[in-house]
């Protein structure tokens, strides 16, 4: 199956050092990165995908790294 997420937060160290933490997980990037501005500071997204065994189910749960 697989698995979907998106990461957003400020446009920072911190940002990216999640992003690579879930590739070292081997998570992989799903499309560009988007950045927008909230009013106070850049917020970035990035989506990423994981082929995992299993089926599908409303129960998973997806990591928060």
């Amino acid at each position: 199956m697989k698995l979907y997420r998106y990461l957003t937060g400020p446009d920072d160290k911190a940002f990216c050092m999640r992003v690579s933490t879930a590739l070292n997980q081997g998570w992989t990037l799903y499309g560009g990165p988007t950045l927008s501005f909230n009013g106070q500071h850049m917020v970035a997204g990035q989506a990423i995908i994981k082929e995992v065994d299993g089926e599908f189910s409303q129960d998973i749960d997806l990591p928060n790294s």
